[in-house]
Order: structure tokens, then sequence, then C-alpha cells
């Protein structure tokens, strides 16, 4: 079925090869500390990443999809791993960005449209929701990688919070985004297994589910079980608290850079 797809439909956007390379200098900056403000290197690295990573997300959705049934996919754009293809740019980008930025929390903000008439069987529709998440979840495992395989002997810190930090943002999208609360993947996952009497009642509250969702991570209590959570997972992964607040730390370079831990 993805034989279908024309070529043009399928080539990788020049915007996504752009956000790839100022991930890649930008950590080079990190790494080697060539710029004057390590937090702004490290901001751009973590947005880059970010964004990135919602490109991934977005585009699993698409592939599944596709493979699903609904050839649409192509023309719409959503197999060119272009950011502004989703939907449109508050949703996809500056909402997700300023989530970041407020409170170190990563929700994906966009969507692909799937023409669900075109695809048969409920597996398969729960699937494609399912694929963000869990790009997610192994883009969270790739980074944490150096972690859990001890291999970060000689890693300058810097650069060593920020890959903490991304990697966090990662874990809180998987987990969210896997929330069935309407409007997010996790509510995607089950709502083919809904009565069409339930579906009908859900869905006007759709829209506000992810704003519902930020809203509530600002109860201190609902707050605290939640980055509980996520720092038993990266903690697992082998990251430490301290890497993550770190990172949050060196990312919010408006505030200047933190003070590091002696022998650091």
């Amino acid at each position: 079925m993805a034989t279908t797809i024309a070529r043009s439909d399928r080539r990788v956007s020049p915007v996504f090869l752009g956000l790839v390379a100022i991930m890649a200098v930008s950590a080079w900056a990190v790494w080697t500390d060539y710029s004057a403000s390590t937090g702004f290197a490290v901001f751009l690295f973590v947005v880059s990443g970010w964004i990135v990573s919602l490109c991934l997300h977005e585009y699993a959705h698409a592939r599944t999809a596709l493979h699903g049934g609904d050839i649409s996919i192509g023309a719409k754009g959503y197999l060119t791993l272009n950011p502004l293809k989703y939907t449109h740019a508050l949703l996809s980008i500056v909402l997700p960005v300023l989530f970041v930025i407020m409170g170190g929390i990563g929700l994906p903000g966009g969507a692909v449209f799937v023409e669900r008439g075109r695809i048969q069987g409920r597996w398969k529709h729960s699937l494609i929701s399912a694929a963000g998440p869990l790009t997610n979840a192994l883009f969270a495992v790739a980074l944490t990688a150096p972690f859990w395989l001890g291999a970060m002997d000689g890693v300058p810190d810097p650069f060593r919070y920020a890959l903490a930090f991304l990697a966090l943002l990662q874990v809180t999208a998987a987990i969210l985004n896997s929330l069935p609360v309407p409007g997010l993947d996790g509510y995607g996952v089950i709502e083919p297994w809904l009565s069409y009497k339930i579906r009908r009642q859900v869905e006007p509250f759709a829209p506000f589910g992810l704003f519902a969702v930020f809203g509530l991570l600002w109860v201190p209590e609902i707050n605290h079980v939640f980055f509980d959570a996520v720092d038993t997972i990266l903690r697992g992964l082998g990251v430490s608290d301290w890497d993550t607040y770190l990172g949050y730390e060196f990312f919010r370079f408006w505030q200047g850079e933190p003070e590091l831990p002696s022998g650091s």
C-alpha cells in the first residue's frame, strides 16, 4: 500500500533536516563548551531535540495509518517529517515548547488527521494511536543508552545534564499522552472499543483534554506523584534526579547558569 505514495510525498523535509542540524550543532557546542553561554546552547539542543521528537511522534502515527489503509496520508505531507504539516504551528510547535519552558513537561501538541473510514479493524485504530507514545518511549531509551550502558565516562557534565533533561521530556510525553483522556493518544487507543453512545458523549471534550491535563499538573499533589513516577522510570534507566534537575536549570539560561556540585 505504501508503494502508491509519490516519492515527493515521502521526501524528508528541509525543515526537519534543518532541525536535526540545529540539534547536532548545539550538541557540539554544549559538548565542547564552544558557546559563550552554555545554557543557551543547552536550550537550543533541548528545544530542537524536542521538536525533532514531535516530528517523529507524528510520523509514527502517519506511517502506521498508511499501513493500516489510509493512503491519503502521503498527500497531506505527513510522511515528510515537516512539523508545519502537523495541524498548525501553534498547537504543534508553540504550545509544546511553552509547556517545556513553563514546567519542564513534554506534551505533544500536534496531530495527524487520519481518515478513519479507510481503516478496517479496531486493533489497527488502536495501534495508530499508540504509535506516538511508543515513539517517545523508544526515543527516551535511546537518549539514556549512555547512562544505562555505563558509557558516561568522559562526557562533559553540561551535555550529560542536557541529555538527561531531554530524556525526561520524552518520558513525560510518553506517560501523559498514554492517559485515557479525550484528545490524547491514550484515549485513541481505547476509543475503538467503546460504544458509539459513549464516543458521542465524550467527543465534545476532546479539544480540552490536553489543557486539562496540563492544568492538573499544576496541582502540587498531582505534580508530586507524577514526577515521582517519572523519576522512578529514569532512575531505572540510569538517570538521577540531579541530572534532570541540572538539565532543567541549564535549559533556563535566562536565569543564569546553575552552580555545579563540587568535583564536577
